[in-house]
């Protein structure tokens, strides 16, 4: 029997709750995980509460997680059993201490990466890679604008921008998150609350403005993210943690500056088995370096994921929050 956090119907975090779940043999391509930890994220609030409707009900959730391959289907080669895995799926049930899945998601650890680190930096590490160098490619001189600067994406980029030589503004919601960003490498944290972004964003730049915005906040930044941007400038919008973006008149791009507006997903940049070596090579690379920090700053047991999920939508978080589901 496996532990599973599931939840039957849409809504708020009391609408998940655990449950015993027996599993069978992995199949063709499949494999059995067991596993340690699994990564918090928005998408599984996203999931929850029915904005991103799943496939059925009852759901499980949660995209990433990291453990141990305890068995493979027929014509599984990729892993083997009893090796250290981490992953991040479209396909749901993290959030339990067992589970089979398709082995083409996994990727092996690297002697020295934790359970709980690779399930705090799959997600966020690989979404953070991609926007950075596929997305929009940061060159070095660049001045760039990161949102939500101390969330978990967000100080992942503000530290890889930082690498790449690239100037960051960041925003954030206070004076403490604003030092923690600055530590991080962020030239200009900005306090949106008592600032205008697209004001310092100006006066750093000259008026032109930036060439990116990275923006995981949603229909709150939206705006200043637009005035934020020089001509052809590039609009990223990869969530919505204030909620989803109001419906868009096109031509307001084009009255702003010709600007591009995108709204990438990890999973297209990972369609291949090679992106996704490629991604998690050089994503393991600069953590083991210690060039980028991913650190794991919450922690809840598996049982209390309902409770995970009030503290991340509360704004409560900083950094990545990892649900622990067995000590290593």
């Amino acid at each position: 029997m496996a532990r599973v956090i599931l939840f039957s119907e849409p809504g708020g975090p009391e609408v998940l709750y655990t449950d015993d779940v027996t599993l069978g043999d992995p199949g063709p391509g499949e494999a059995r995980v067991r596993q340690y930890a699994a990564g918090l994220n928005f998408i599984d609030t996203y999931h929850r509460s029915g904005y991103y409707p799943v496939p059925g009900l009852p759901s499980p959730i949660g995209v990433e997680g990291a453990g141990v391959v305890a068995s493979v289907g027929p014509g599984v080669s990729i892993v083997a059993p009893g090796d250290r895995v981490a992953y991040v799926s479209s396909s749901l049930g993290a959030y339990a201490d067992e589970r089979i899945m398709d082995a083409d998601s996994l990727v092996r650890l690297p002697d020295g990466v934790s359970f709980a680190s690779a399930a705090a930096m799959m997600l966020k590490g690989m979404t953070a890679r991609y926007l950075l160098r596929e997305t929009y490619a940061v060159q070095r001189g660049d001045t760039i604008v990161v949102h939500a600067a101390a969330g978990g994406v967000g100080s992942i980029l503000v530290q890889w921008a930082h690498l790449l030589g690239a100037t960051v503004i960041g925003t954030v919601g206070s004076r403490e998150k604003a030092d923690r960003v600055a530590a991080l490498g962020c030239d200009r944290p900005v306090l949106y609350r008592e600032e205008s972004l697209s004001e310092v964003v100006r006066e750093i730049t000259g008026g032109e403005g930036v060439p990116v915005v990275y923006d995981s906040v949603g229909r709150d930044t939206f705006e200043e993210s637009l005035k934020s941007l020089r001509i052809r400038g590039t609009l990223v919008s990869f969530g919505q943690s204030s909620g989803p973006v109001p419906p868009l008149e096109p031509r307001l791009l084009t009255q702003n500056g010709s600007l591009y507006l995108t709204r990438p997903s990890l999973f297209h940049y990972v369609t291949a088995r090679e992106e996704l070596e490629e991604n998690t090579e050089e994503l393991f690379a600069v953590t083991q370096q210690g060039t980028v920090s991913i650190p794991v700053n919450h922690t809840f047991p598996l049982e209390e994921a309902a409770d995970a999920h009030r503290a991340l939508e509360a704004r409560e978080t900083t950094g990545s929050t990892v649900l622990e589901i067995a000590a290593e």
